[in-house]
């Protein structure tokens, strides 16, 4: 059966796109969900339509992403912590309590966004990338002090 997608699905494809999916896939999954719609000539004009927008809204988000990314990249935030032996801090500093403090410079960013390999667990200044929409990358730099 041959479906228009409605929505990205990642085993699939994007929104607009034309596949064929076997009938029962299509049925009782993707349909019910509204994820698809039958493919005919005026659901196919529908698409296109639809694709314009879709691109409409892409270009906008990019380019908020890209204000974001110009303003995110170069900041420093610190970040206190009691230190231990060896200079090694008690915990460790992680995605969320950078999330905290960019809040407080006012920058909403959601955590999971916070692209740490491990949580850092000592002194020092490290490079931390944020991932944004569109594909786009700000770099900033947190400062783990001793409290």
């Amino acid at each position: 059966m041959k479906v228009i997608l409605q929505k990205d699905i990642p085993t699939l494809g994007e929104a607009g796109d034309i596949k064929d999916v076997s009938d029962g896939y299509a049925r009782n999954f993707l349909l019910p969900k509204k994820l698809v719609l039958r493919a005919n000539e005026s659901s196919q004009k529908a698409v296109e339509h639809q694709k314009r927008l879709i691109k409409i809204k892409k270009d906008k988000r990019r380019k908020v992403s890209e204000k974001l990314m110009e303003s995110l990249n170069g900041i420093e935030i610190q970040i206190g912590a009691q230190v231990g032996e060896g200079e090694k801090i008690f915990g460790s500093i992680t995605s969320m309590d950078i999330a905290r403090k960019l809040k407080e410079k006012g920058f909403e960013i959601d955590k999971r966004k916070i692209t740490l390999d491990e949580p850092i667990k000592k002194i020092g200044d490290f490079e931390v990338p944020l991932k944004l929409d569109e594909g786009l990358t700000a770099t900033i730099k947190v400062s783990v002090l001793k409290e």
